[in-house]
């Protein structure tokens, strides 16, 4: 059994409460400082992927970001509509549309990044290096631990 484990459950001490805690204030912190590009937090990991590889499909989108198919089409008609992304045919399939970013999704790519650069340092402000490294393995690690625990 692992510390964790041990401890009586309360806001203090439960891991779900304060990671979901974190969760919402560094949203607001990247909802704050990206607000005056145009893009929402909600649009973020979408660009993330987009600007890994464009020309993915709405499917593959989702699974990138771990974001399940309605909030995904919900989310892309709006940056669609915002002018971050256009939607073309897929030449091998015709029914499915390639997902790509366009001019000003990409121009933003340096002010967006900077920006969760900036947040991430807020958060992590008076950490070592090494104690910020940890924290994300541990972080990654839980992830894993959950996304596997779903699959078995």
């Amino acid at each position: 059994m692992n510390p964790i484990e041990k401890q009586p459950i309360n806001r203090t001490t439960s891991l779900g409460y304060l990671v979901n805690h974190l969760a919402r204030l560094m949203e607001q912190a990247l909802r704050d400082h990206i607000a005056e590009h145009g893009v929402v937090p909600g649009q973020f990991a979408q660009l993330l992927a987009l600007y890994e590889k464009e020309g993915v499909t709405q499917n593959e989108l989702c699974e990138k970001v771990h974001i399940d198919q309605s909030t995904m089409a919900h989310t892309l008609k709006r940056m669609e509509r915002d002018g971050l992304i256009q939607r073309t045919t897929d030449p091998a399939d015709g029914r499915r549309a390639q997902i790509h970013l366009t001019d000003r999704a990409r121009n933003l790519h340096a002010p967006l990044t900077t920006a969760a650069a900036e947040v991430n340092a807020i958060a992590t402000a008076g950490f070592t290096q090494q104690q910020g490294e940890q924290l994300l393995r541990l972080v990654a690690q839980a992830i894993g631990n959950l996304e596997h625990a779903r699959t078995t």
